[in-house]
């Protein structure tokens, strides 16, 4: 196991890391912008260095300080979280040329998996079922081909990254080259590559991913699936498993394509394949995130693993403790908070919070970086919190969710907690029946978004 290790993130992402790091015995170094001088993070650290001003693309973007830090302070390895340099090759580049050893997959495969459409080649020589779409990036001209081939409606979606940006839903030919011309240039202002491929617009569809971990020695463990349809924005809200849209069968054929990729493309350490599931139960490949998820707490809820800690283990060289399919008990839901206004169209809310009080009791755990005084800076992400909850069954879980969301106290900011609420109580998701359109449907309903309805 490594000595030191240096956590190139903030927020509460790198209080995970940084807890999973001194439980191990490991001491953790960690990186922050002047705007982050007295966070949690920093002082939880043995040691801190300082990377720069408050813009990402001068702090925690700035791959020559970050490598920086972890050499001049004698770490061993640099763990990237998730968002920033998580999926950027040329940090585990740096890193290698710097004799540190990054956690998680190599380069090589980092970049196969992060254009969209060497993935999805990737996916079909590995057996694993796609959704109909273009052959390879599309030009202008070939995105009018490839819908009109395909059919309306269809996703423009960015080759280069994911969450939401660089994507359009093009429901006719008369709106594709507008949608075309906005989608390449949010993705080029966002991951620096304008290139788009088209997709057959599945509806309705449920957004289930399975998390997999894989070692040097040749070990896939697959620790079943989340389902993320909950989303605003193609971002996600609220993660639950097991997936009220899959049974048993489904399940197993999900996490054997899952284990296939992995094999065929030669994946180390932890990452998420994500699939779309259509009303007849069919599934296909979306993309792969070649990192932790935000929401892998579920995961570690129903199947007491902390990933967190096996990423470190595997990139110390270590087996895996058990391959194939990891044992899972009980149901867990986890509900972000994010500092942003949902009636004003979950427009971000910085702020300062003024009083924060988690929820508390048995089956609750909430990840965060924030207390009473924290300052939730407009140059970074919105979360501010993750509640996740455990019980034996979906409806025990639902209601331990709402009991610990009505206990959360944020002040100081707008958040999502009301209508994190209002969705809990939603018909749809008591039933289990809805889909990733669910908030376009169900939004005019729910009164904490009444103010973006009109």
């Amino acid at each position: 196991m490594f000595t030191r290790v240096l956590v190139a993130n903030r927020g509460e992402i790198a209080v995970r890391v940084i807890r999973a790091l001194h439980e191990l015995g490991v001491e953790a170094v960690a990186v922050y912008s002047t705007a982050d001088e007295d966070a949690l993070h920093v002082r939880l650290a043995d040691r801190a260095v300082r990377i720069g001003p408050p813009p990402a693309a001068e702090s925690y973007l700035n791959i020559a300080s970050v490598v920086a830090a972890a050499t001049t302070t004698g770490c061993e390895a640099v763990h990237p979280g998730y968002g920033f340099l998580a999926e950027n090759a040329e940090l585990v580049r740096a890193c290698e040329e710097n004799d540190l050893v990054f956690i998680g997959p190599s380069a090589e495969v980092m970049e196969r998996m992060g254009d969209k459409a060497v993935a999805k080649a990737e996916m079909r020589a590995a057996g694993v079922p796609l959704v109909p779409g273009s052959e390879g990036a599309a030009t202008l001209a070939g995105a009018r081909a490839a819908a009109e081939e395909l059919g309306f409606p269809v996703l423009l979606k960015a080759a280069a990254g994911g969450g939401g940006r660089g994507m359009r839903l093009v429901a006719s030919a008369a709106e594709l080259d507008d949608a075309y011309q906005r989608a390449s240039a949010e993705a080029h202002a966002a991951f620096g590559d304008g290139t788009l491929y088209v997709e057959k617009a599945i509806a309705p569809a449920r957004h289930v991913e399975i998390q997999v971990v894989c070692d040097h020695h040749g070990g896939v463990l697959t620790c079943g699936e989340r389902e993320c349809s909950i989303q605003r924005r193609h971002q996600k809200l609220i993660e639950e498993t097991p997936s009220p849209a899959l049974d048993p069968a489904l399940r197993e054929e999900m996490e054997a394509a899952a284990e296939r990729a992995c094999r065929h493309i030669g994946y180390r350490n932890a990452g998420t394949i994500e699939f779309l599931v259509g009303p007849d139960g069919s599934f296909s490949f979306i993309e792969m995130n070649t990192r932790l998820q935000v929401e892998h707490p579920v995961t570690e809820a129903v199947t007491e693993l902390d990933l967190v800690r096996l990423q470190l283990r595997i990139a110390a060289g270590e087996p895996l403790p058990l391959t194939g399919r990891a044992p899972r008990a009980g149901h867990a839901i986890e509900v972000r908070i994010n500092a942003e206004d949902p009636s004003r169209g979950f427009a971000p809310s910085p702020g300062r919070i003024e009083r924060f009080r988690p929820p508390l009791g048995p089956g609750v755990r909430v990840d965060t970086f924030v207390e009473d005084g924290t300052v939730i800076s407009p140059f970074y992400d919105s979360l501010i919190a993750k509640v996740v909850v455990r019980d034996e069954t979906r409806q025990a879980a639902i209601e331990r969710a709402r009991r610990a969301l009505r206990e959360l106290e944020v002040r100081g900011v707008p958040t999502t907690r009301e209508v994190a609420l209002e969705i809990l109580e939603s018909e749809e998701f008591r039933s289990g029946e809805y889909s990733t359109s669910f908030l376009e449907e169900a939004g005019v309903r729910l009164p904490a978004l009444a103010g973006a309805a009109t």
